[in-house]
């Protein structure tokens, strides 16, 4: 099995979060559900057979992913293949930072999966090929950090009251007011709720929700012994009731059966 992560060099650094390289990964089920997490990422695929998403009642295959595809900003789980076997590269951007890699608002491809070239066209699709040539994982690393900053450096911009919000609430989501957040940005809350949309792929409000959410996994996960009404209060929510709500919406189980069946990769819940 190869596991590998690197980190990308300026100018791409301040837009990429990791580049991760895996193969030859083993689990005993074949499917997980995909928690959201506010990522967005690109991902190639070194094997010619597509990858599946199913539906996650059904676990019926919904859409094909062929050699490279866009994953945007979820505010649902999806369910996907859990890895076995694979040997993919995937670009993680950091958060509400993918805006300049792509040629249309973040909220086009929101809750969505996308072949790459019917964004960016065959650019990817040669990148794949270059990819294909190498056997060497520090190669490939730099073949795409390369490809990146020649592609998109013109264009990496940070929109700092996005940055300033989105750091905001993924840090403190507990803590943060988006009503008191506009104020100190200083823009209408139409303005910049569009602003950010544009940017990130949702509204600041379900920005939000995402990451009180992402809170409450990571404390479910480390908890001994879970007190859920106090976990609801720590983690930002109105009460329990609209903690289990929301927890439900986004991971398709209560809390409770999530505390139950968590494993050690966050965000995955093996399903079949």
């Amino acid at each position: 099995m190869i596991f590998r992560a690197h980190i990308p060099r300026f100018p791409l650094g301040q837009f990429v979060e990791v580049i991760i390289y895996y193969e030859g990964v083993q689990h005993t089920h074949k499917v997980d559900r995909f928690l959201p997490n506010g990522d967005t990422e690109i991902l190639i695929d070194f094997h010619d057979a597509p990858q599946y998403i199913y539906d996650n009642e059904s676990l019926k295959e919904i859409q094909a992913c062929n050699h490279v595809w866009a994953s945007g900003f979820r505010t649902e789980p999806i369910t996907i293949p859990s890895g076995t076997d694979a040997a993919m590269m995937v670009i993680a951007f950091k958060k509400g930072m993918a805006a300049p890699f792509f040629p249309f608002p973040m909220g086009e491809i929101a809750d969505s999966v996308v072949d790459a070239d019917l964004v960016w066209g065959t650019d990817f699709g040669l990148l794949r090929e270059q990819l294909l040539a190498t056997k060497d994982v520090d190669e490939r690393f730099r073949i795409v950090e390369d490809f990146l900053i020649r592609e998109f450096q013109s264009q990496m911009a940070i929109n700092p009251c996005v940055a300033f919000a989105v750091e905001e609430m993924t840090t403190h989501p507990d803590a943060v007011s988006i009503a008191r957040m506009n104020e100190k940005i200083g823009y209408s809350q139409k303005h910049f709720t569009d602003m950010f949309r544009r940017q990130v792929g949702v509204t600041p409000k379900s920005y939000l929700k995402i990451m009180r959410f992402q809170k409450a996994v990571r404390t479910i996960d480390a908890a001994d012994n879970i007190d859920w009404g106090q976990i609801s209060l720590e983690c930002g929510f109105y009460d329990q009731s609209h903690f289990i709500n929301d927890f439900k919406h986004f991971a398709g189980f209560t809390p409770e059966q999530y505390a139950k069946i968590h494993t050690n990769y966050q965000n995955y819940i093996p399903v079949g």
